[in-house]
């Protein structure tokens, strides 16, 4: 494909793994912060390419993975109401609450739809006005543009059916709540090409001061993750800690304005807790005041559901980098993408449902 096949030549690939394996002269431990680039990693053998020494680690680069199970229940408690039709994006319907999912609620006779995009939630609300239509709003700052979108189209239709539960999180404060732990094991950073490309690298400079970390804008194809690879090993080895864009022809400086004036339109930074990492400072989006009236959970203020019972995954540890899936009891066993214990199996992106698919024995 055009644009796309020298990103996956295998001759290229070869010799940037070579690369790196003559510029490292000691181990390192890199993070990759998005769930695509995991499954890519995994599926091309990248990690079997490296030097014994490198290791990769997995974050919390999967906003379904993330999302707290207290907003899936709010989400299951909305979706049992008479007269709503709760939408969310595929994968969110699968994903275990605290006492179950939106698919389990689905079939218990809630009216739950999965939708491509939240604009298809406001042609539903158009379409549905005597019923209210809430959509479960997720996704990093790549997605919060089109729910942003979303609100304007429904404030500029008058649309009083439409509202969202607001669960959008931001890669920065997650990317500096790791380095901050005690235990923090990462020495540098594979930053989301995709969240770049909406919001640009420079929220990524305090943070590579601070810590002291290379971060390194990186693609999802295996050539671009070879290079991203290779130029953070480069910045370990010389005692560099700068952010660099490796994915150029997708990422410009300062990002796309338009996306994000939209985003400073409708939404402010809120504290958001995250599965597995707890609450994190101005981590999470949340409507603006004055679209206050497109919230859920003002609208409907809906209950928790009760908690379910004690379960053996390790989700948690996974997606702060501190264990890989295979070292989970309940891996491959009684958790399963048919059947699965927690959101990283769930996800199209998730860690877990990656090792599943690639990587099914220790690592």
């Amino acid at each position: 494909m055009k644009y796309l096949d020298e990103y996956r030549d295998p001759a290229a690939a070869r010799r940037l793994a070579g690369a790196i394996g003559a510029l490292v002269t000691r181990p390192w431990t890199i993070m990759e912060i998005c769930g695509g680039q995991t499954h890519s990693l995994l599926r091309h053998g990248i990690d079997q390419m490296l030097p014994a020494g490198v290791t990769l680690l997995h974050g919390p680069g999967c906003p379904v993975c993330v999302t707290a199970a207290e907003v899936i229940d709010q989400a299951i408690t909305l979706a049992a109401m008479p007269g709503v039709i709760l939408c969310s994006f595929g994968d969110m319907l699968r994903v275990p609450g605290m006492a179950g999912s939106l698919l389990g609620a689905k079939a218990r006779g809630a009216d739950v739809r999965m939708v491509y995009s939240p604009l298809d939630a406001v042609a539903l609300a158009k379409a549905n006005p005597n019923r209210e239509v809430v959509f479960l709003a997720v996704g990093f700052e790549t997605t919060a543009p089109a729910t942003a979108i979303a609100v304007l189209q429904a404030e500029a239709a008058n649309l009083v059916n439409f509202s969202l539960i607001c669960a959008h999180v931001m890669v920065p404060p997650a990317i500096a709540a790791l380095l901050a732990a005690p235990d923090n094991p990462v020495q540098g950073f594979l930053a989301a090409g995709h969240v770049c490309t909406v919001m640009g690298d420079g929220e990524y400079l305090a943070i590579a001061r601070r810590f002291g970390v290379p971060i390194v804008v990186t693609g999802f194809e295996p050539v671009d993750l070879l290079l991203g690879i290779l130029a953070c090993l480069g910045q370990l080895e010389t005692g560099r800690a700068e952010v660099e864009n490796r994915y150029a022809r997708a990422v410009r400086d300062g990002g796309n304005p338009v996306a994000q004036a939209a985003l400073r339109r409708v939404f402010v930074s809120v504290p958001r807790a995250w599965r597995g990492m707890g609450e994190i400072a101005a981590s999470g989006l949340d409507l603006a005041p004055r679209y206050a009236r497109f919230d859920a959970r003002l609208r409907f203020h809906p209950e928790e559901a009760a908690p379910g019972s004690a379960s053996p995954c390790i989700s948690g540890e996974i997606l702060r980098g501190r264990a890989k899936p295979t070292a989970c009891p309940a891996f491959a066993t009684s958790c399963t993408p048919e059947h699965p214990l927690g959101a990283t199996m769930v996800s199209t992106e998730g860690a877990c449902a990656a090792y599943y698919r690639y990587r099914r024995t220790a690592a």
